[in-house]
């Protein structure tokens, strides 16, 4: 029986998928169609004959998901050869519903549509490839995988906010979290990575790149993280604001006039490095602060000093601390931002050896000493990996 999963990731308009083994992780092929719906849309393709781009009009998901599907006969592997046991959909928001994947039927999707409402900007778009998909492969078993299912461990104190209750009760208002995936994997890992049971370790994880996220993880399980009813509270991202003052959004409508949704398009699109330097591309930051840039100077700091404030209020939750993980873009690729954030808190027994931490590696690894009480480590995520596992555990049940 194959152990490939289709690992398909929808946008409102691009498409990634890849074809993973879920015991391995080994990718046979990978892709991406974006701009989807406009004049001219790209697909790339990489399989066993190497990378291939096509530029062409891509008026809908079904046309990305068809050239996909094309890419594969004509440029490896061959799914009818692959003999694919399911496809695993990315879901953003799975709200308080879906606290582990699940398999795709009429009565899921009724379910997720409800929650748009919660996502309107990715649950729209992941159900679209979700459609497509079960068009296209109408004799394949189908799960969603959730990017909120792992953050529903969280205990009420931790994921209750201090409101009117009926806003909770009737309304859904309440801490999600996201990039769930991501975190289950890599705290899994990082477990693996000690020789330990993940049961019996406690870990954050700070999950840095255009979108950022930290997560506390107690025995395996989600306990407490940043981000909350949607994925703009918490750390200082690439375009989002992260932690600010509710009462800002009030501010500017009485003194600039503005209207709630241009304030949260502010705060979602033109905020965190973005708005603090004009740049959302972390290494475009570091190039204008080695330059001397005063705003990249800053910008680097207030990034820095949020995750130390995380990295701190997150030990305290889980009152002993086996390791903090770096991951995804930023978190693997900038010692700076590692140094930096974690520099004073020695007392915590968190230490950087500095020649660990600035060699050049794309593996997981320790950076630093062997004897310190907290292990630091960098672990590339993989969430593709992650979706295809957790997608093969229903289709085995």
């Amino acid at each position: 029986m194959s152990d490939h999963v289709l690992v398909i990731n929808a946008g409102s308009s691009s498409l990634k998928y890849s074809l993973v083994d879920a015991l391995t992780g080994e990718v046979a092929a990978s892709g991406l169609a974006e701009r989807i719906g406009e004049s001219q849309g790209r697909q790339v393709h990489r399989g066993t004959g190497g990378e291939t781009e096509t530029t062409r009009k891509i008026p809908t998901h079904e046309d990305a998901l068809r050239g996909a599907i094309e890419a594969f006969e004509s440029h490896g592997p061959s799914l009818a050869d692959t003999a694919i046991a399911a496809v695993g959909h990315r879901v953003v928001h799975g709200g308080s519903r879906f606290s582990a994947p699940a398999p795709v039927d009429d009565d899921l999707i009724a379910e997720v549509t409800d929650l748009v409402p919660l996502a309107p900007l990715h649950n729209p778009a992941n159900l679209e490839g979700i459609r497509v998909a079960r068009r296209l492969f109408p004799d394949l078993p189908q799960v969603a995988v959730f990017d909120t299912a792992f953050h529903q461990s969280l205990p009420p104190h931790a994921y209750t906010y201090a409101v009117p209750s009926a806003w909770s009760e009737e309304h859904g208002i309440r801490r999600y979290g996201f990039h769930g995936t991501s975190h289950s994997f890599v705290s899994q890992e990082a477990a693996r990575l000690l020789g330990r049971d993940p049961a019996e370790v406690n870990v954050i994880v700070l999950h840095l790149g255009n979108g950022c996220s930290a997560s506390a993880v107690r025995a395996g399980r989600s306990v407490e993280t940043s981000m909350g009813l949607t994925p703009l509270e918490g750390l200082v991202m690439g375009t989002r604001s992260g932690d600010v003052d509710p009462a800002i959004p009030a501010y500017l409508m009485r003194e600039l006039d503005m209207s709630m949704d241009d304030i949260d398009r502010a705060l979602n699109s033109a905020s965190g490095l973005k708005g603090l330097t004009g740049e959302n591309d972390f290494r475009e930051v570091l190039r204008l602060r080695a330059s001397g840039d005063a705003r990249a100077g800053l910008a680097f700091d207030v990034y820095c000093h949020r995750i130390r404030k995380y990295v701190g209020a997150y030990y305290a939750v889980l009152e002993t601390l086996d390791a903090v993980v770096f991951t995804a873009g930023v978190g693997e690729h900038s010692a700076e931002v590692r140094a930096a954030s974690l520099n004073g808190l020695q007392r915590l027994g968190i230490i950087i050896d500095d020649d660990r931490n600035t060699a050049q590696s794309t593996q997981a690894r320790r950076i630093s000493p062997d004897d310190s009480e907290v292990a630091v480590l960098v672990i590339p995520t993989n969430e593709e990996w992650q979706i295809a596992r957790e997608t093969l555990s229903v289709v085995r049940r």
